[in-house]
């Protein structure tokens, strides 16, 4: 089925239809890997979409925030089985983590994000800690999925520490 078809006969348009065209070929072509990370990220979505006193939709920002969410989850994984000498587990995770990272925005590099950083500071006028609230409102839109929060966190402090 095409992608246009199926968008004509679903609905649906965006992330969470190409996962589950993706999901389709990924099934006929046999790839487990690829199969199985894509069902468990469209079980996400839809366990995010009853989740609640109705069934909604969801945006695609909130499709695009619990592929990301599901992304550090393997990423979180993958680390936990590194540090417990479990290389094998540990590259299963991260055979899921790289099928997420496909349909996630490219990440942000340390200058790209640090460069955001400066300029969401100097945009709410905070100068030390107190003010780390602030900085990362301004900042969260701008940054919408293409770093961590633990990463973005970080570097924050170290622009209002010093």
């Amino acid at each position: 089925m095409s992608e246009q078809t199926r968008t004509e006969t679903t609905g649906q348009t965006g992330l969470k239809a190409t996962l589950q065209a993706h999901l389709t070929e990924a099934m006929r072509s046999k790839d487990r890997v690829r199969a199985g990370t894509l069902r468990m990220a469209l079980t996400s979505i839809t366990n995010e979409e009853v989740a609640g006193k109705e069934h909604r939709e969801l945006s695609e920002e909130e499709v695009l925030r619990v592929v990301t969410k599901e992304g550090k989850k393997r990423r979180e994984a993958a680390e936990a089985y590194r540090q417990a000498r479990r290389p094998e587990l540990a590259e299963a995770e991260e055979a899921e983590l790289a099928v997420l990272e496909e349909y996630l925005p490219a990440q942000l590099s340390d200058e790209d994000l640090e460069t955001l950083v400066r300029e969401a500071v100097a945009e709410s006028g905070a100068s030390d800690m107190r003010g780390m609230g602030q900085v990362m409102k301004v900042l969260q839109p701008r940054i919408a999925g293409r770093a961590e929060g633990g990463r973005v966190a970080a570097i924050v402090k170290r622009a209002l520490a010093g």
